[in-house]
């Protein structure tokens, strides 16, 4: 199948719900609760877009590395990453300026690390979203 040619439609909804809180859906998918975040005048505990963003690279990442890694017969037992984002006010405006990620990838063979440097790589030029977003991310495997 050939994706380039594709257009593919992502549909949420946010419906407010009281003070600075609401509830994002999609359909066929769990509600998550959602708010602006503590040092925004929001609320602890609960999903800021600041958090989905950060997220949402930190997803496509593991997502893409995944599938490289399938297509490449690599055999791997565990990934695991954290990722943070920086957020900081430039020109008045706050902006994300860059995402680190720090992916741990364990192997099941140590002849396979050079191999999985080079899809974690791959995985990180193909990823979608951090392709797609404006602040700088980067990538740090750990590689077991």
């Amino acid at each position: 199948m050939d994706t380039r040619s594709k257009v593919y439609l992502y549909h949420t909804t946010v419906k407010w719900t009281d003070h600075r809180k609401g509830m994002m859906s999609c359909e066929g998918k769990p509600n998550v609760e959602v708010a602006t975040p503590p040092e925004f005048k929001g609320h602890e505990g609960i999903w800021s877009p600041e958090d989905l963003f950060v997220a949402s690279a930190n997803i496509c990442l593991m997502t893409t590395f995944i599938a490289v890694a399938e297509r490449a017969g690599l055999a791997f037992s565990a990934y695991e990453s954290a990722a943070e984002g920086r957020l900081e006010l430039v020109e008045g405006k706050f902006q994300f300026t860059a995402i680190t990620i720090k992916p741990t990838i364990t192997l099941e063979s140590d002849d396979d690390a050079a191999r999985a440097k080079e899809l974690i790589q791959k995985a990180e030029a193909n990823c979608l979203i951090s392709n797609s977003m404006k602040a700088n991310v980067t990538v740090e495997p750990v590689i077991h």
